[in-house]
């Protein structure tokens, strides 16, 4: 099992707990103070993007995501 989890809180953020990494998509890492708890923005209106400034609440933001089953990736041609 690993170290790190990701929850998808309902209406809420996502949050990551252990070892965490973050970087940009040119591969630099964001300052994370050692931080190894952060919640990341999943309704889009946060000031603070990528991480969550809980705008959600003010928004509205409405989300319920219950785990479940993937099917199997498409096979590569």
């Amino acid at each position: 099992m690993s170290d790190f989890k990701l929850i998808v809180k309902n209406n809420g953020p996502y949050r990551l707990e252990g070892d965490i990494t973050i970087v940009d998509q040119d591969g630099t890492p964001f300052g994370l103070g050692g931080r190894s708890v952060v919640s990341l923005c999943r309704c889009g209106q946060s000031a603070n993007k990528p991480f969550c400034d809980g705008t959600h609440n003010k928004a509205g933001f409405d989300s319920v995501c219950p785990a479940r089953d993937l099917p199997p990736p498409a096979p590569k041609p």
